[in-house]
């Protein structure tokens, strides 16, 4: 086992002017992370294959012009609502709050993805490293104010990114709110477990722990149904080969054009109808050539997972990699999309003087 160390350096400037700042987390497993404070992006993530070769397995850029001209979202720390909300609009203590950003339109029906035009990730953090026996991290601050891309309440967030001797990524989540508003927080990295500019992940073998999940209207917004993923290309209850059913012919996979969907985990809250006792299995995903693997746990209701299908336009990352169509997967543990507009669903609305929190976790090992 090795000493956990990290080492803090500049990272270059936003195109808002904040200067940016990069640790470099040394794991007492071997695992090494490179993270920033602008937005909590995940820069370069190293594992080791079955063999002990180490290999960055993050799809992303190097620099913060890199998320600043393009795709904003790989990576990052997603808030304050991750995912869509209908026409950007929600009922809250029988008042309608209408958000000004409109900015994500699949089939051309506009809705409010991630936090609006300047979420959570476009902002640079405070930010503290730590080295804690055998963990080596950092907490990431930052304030929301009231109003906030048209979000009631001023929030106050913390996220604490920890690497253990035993090659878990714990992302802990924590906000307080003095005006009731949904919060409903995630992690947008990718992963590709052939390395940086490894290609499709369609060859990539994941499993979900989800006997359902939630179709969408052609504007990829939850119908408001739970429906059995039995007989259809969302059965990943069993390891099944990312690209196997992904271009078949179907309704839901032809609106997202392959894999941008919530299934229901087995023993989340949404599920189950009450909150677990501690983090539930999520699923997991691996390459079998090289043997990288993560396994997801979180206290989250739902997995998002999106496998990178409008990403072919072809945009120079790290190491001149493009982000071509379906260059990685990204598994979003979080609440539903569009939950404060499903009432049936479990909520995201956080009350005024309450405390949010959730854990993830993403467990790097050998299949």
């Amino acid at each position: 086992m090795k000493k956990p160390s990290f080492k803090v350096s500049a990272f270059g400037k936003t195109k808002y002017g904040e200067k940016a700042k990069k640790f470099t987390l040394n794991g007492a497993g071997g695992v090494v992370m490179e993270v920033s404070d602008y937005g909590g992006k995940v820069i370069k993530l190293f594992t080791p294959d079955r063999k002990g070769k180490m290999k960055d397995v993050v799809v992303g850029f190097d620099s913060p012009a890199g998320w600043d001209n393009g795709d904003p979202y790989w990576g990052c720390i997603i808030g304050r609502y991750g995912n869509r909300i209908a026409k950007g609009e929600f009922k809250l203590n029988g008042q309608k709050i209408k958000l000004p950003a409109l900015n994500n339109a699949p089939a051309g029906i506009g809705c409010n993805l991630h936090g609006g035009a300047r979420g959570w990730n476009a902002y640079v953090w405070g930010a503290k490293p730590f080295v804690n026996g055998t963990d080596v991290g950092v907490v990431f601050t930052h304030t929301s104010p009231d109003g906030d891309e048209g979000f009631p309440g001023k929030v106050e967030v913390k996220v604490t990114y920890t690497l253990t001797k035993d090659n878990v990524w714990r992302v802990d989540y924590e906000a307080v709110t003095d005006k009731d508003t949904p919060i409903n927080m995630t992690q947008h990295v990718y992963f590709n477990f052939k390395g940086e500019a490894g290609g499709t992940i369609e060859d990539h073998v994941m499993k979900i722990a989800a006997k359902a999940f939630t179709p969408t209207d052609k504007g990829q917004i939850p119908t408001g149904k739970v429906v059995p993923v039995k007989g259809t290309p969302f059965d990943f209850t069993k390891p099944m080969r990312i690209g196997e059913m992904i271009n078949a012919a179907n309704k839901d996979l032809e609106i997202g054009r392959g894999y941008d969907h919530n299934w229901v985990l087995d023993k989340g809250e949404m599920a189950k109808g009450k909150k677990p006792k501690g983090l539930v299995y999520a699923g997991e995903v691996s390459y079998p050539l090289n043997g990288r693997k993560v396994e997801v746990w979180t206290a989250e209701p739902c997995l998002q997972v999106y496998t990178a299908n409008w990403c072919d336009y072809n945009q120079t990352a790290k190491g001149g990699e493009h982000l071509s169509f379906r260059c990685g997967v990204a598994l979003e543990t979080q609440h539903a999309p569009d939950s404060p507009n499903k009432p049936q669903w479990p909520t995201t609305i956080v009350k005024a003087g309450a405390t949010y929190r959730s854990t993830t976790e993403f467990r790097f090992g050998i299949a």
